[in-house]
């Protein structure tokens, strides 16, 4: 086989997009001239986590302060507690702080989650916080049988009815499975999905469903960087200076970016992480630090996908 022949078989039918918008990556016209999007994703997990009172075989070990713990066969007690600090204090920290600002929020909310706390479930309503669906359980999907997670995804939107009266648009599992987005654009009624990382701007792609339908779908990527979580590995970010400096550094490089092709920036967080005391003090001074500048769309992810959708339509994309 010639070489030029074997370079063409190593991409014959490869599902990945290594190239995206490449070195022409369209300008996102954000409203008000905007050199850049700013969105903040507060991730509602606690009491949905692997625990053997949810009828798991074992308990957590992912994103706690209580990095690189062993699994136990029965309740583990600390985690227990670690997690319930972010339903119990966490959000309300973050929220009270939002609600002080006056600054829009999307919930990232695991609705077996919220199902266990009405009275977050009616803060977040009163506030009118953006809440994209984060699945029916916070575990990892990679090892979940298709049919189990086809199960879980129409709990968890049937459930998120019932708490908001409204079905979700987006939505976000985290640890999500190859059959996943798929399994969502099959149930319908979603337009976008959160489950990349690999862009700066929002894109359209295709999938394949049932019967080779071939479905556009909104990918409006999220991020592990920009993260709370990276405070709960051992590579991470040791104190709330840490962060603040990566998210600062961050904004500083997309919003001149911005001048020409501006960007969005997500940053996300979690209740039981930086709703502590020392970690919360990255967000405030953060937000002091961006609300100092001008052509800065603070917004949802929600309010992204409705511009995307009318500025970037399918049409104008070449996908």
């Amino acid at each position: 086989m010639s070489l030029k022949n074997n370079i063409r078989f190593l991409n014959k039918d490869y599902p990945r997009d290594l190239i995206g918008y490449g070195a022409n990556p369209p300008h996102a016209n954000w409203p008000g001239g905007a050199r850049i999007a700013l969105q903040f994703v507060l991730n509602y997990e606690e009491g949905a986590e692997s625990n053997v009172l949810h009828d798991d075989s074992s308990s957590e070990t992912f994103l706690s302060d209580l990095i690189n713990t062993i699994s136990y066969k029965n309740r583990h007690m600390s985690i227990d507690s670690l997690y319930e600090y972010g339903s119990r204090v966490g959000f309300w920290r973050i929220h009270n702080e939002f609600q002080k600002r006056k600054l829009p929020l999307t919930i990232f909310g695991v609705t077996m989650a919220l199902a266990r706390n009405p009275e977050i479930v009616n803060a977040i309503k009163k506030a009118n916080y953006d809440v994209v669906n984060h699945g029916w359980r916070w575990i990892d999907y990679q090892k979940v049988d298709v049919n189990k997670e086809r199960t879980h995804i129409k709990q968890a939107i049937d459930v998120y009815f019932y708490l908001f009266g409204k079905y979700p648009t987006g939505w976000y599992t985290g640890r999500n499975s190859p059959n996943t987005r798929r399994l969502l654009i099959e149930h319908g009624g979603f337009t976008y999905d959160s489950d990349y990382y690999g862009d700066d701007l929002p894109f359209w792609t295709q999938v394949i469903c049932d019967n080779n339908n071939v479905k556009n779908h909104l990918i409006i990527p999220y991020t592990l960087e920009c993260n709370d979580m990276r405070f709960a590995l051992p590579q991470g970010f040791n104190t709330s200076e840490h962060f603040y400096n990566y998210l600062k550094d961050t904004f500083n490089v997309l919003y001149e970016e911005g001048k020409t092709i501006p960007k969005m920036m997500s940053v996300g967080m979690h209740c039981r992480l930086l709703g502590r005391p020392g970690k919360f003090y990255a967000l405030i001074k953060f937000l002091d630090y961006i609300q100092k500048y001008k052509k800065v769309w603070i917004c949802t992810r929600q309010a992204i996908s409705e511009h995307w959708i009318k500025t970037h339509p399918i049409s104008s994309c070449n996908l």
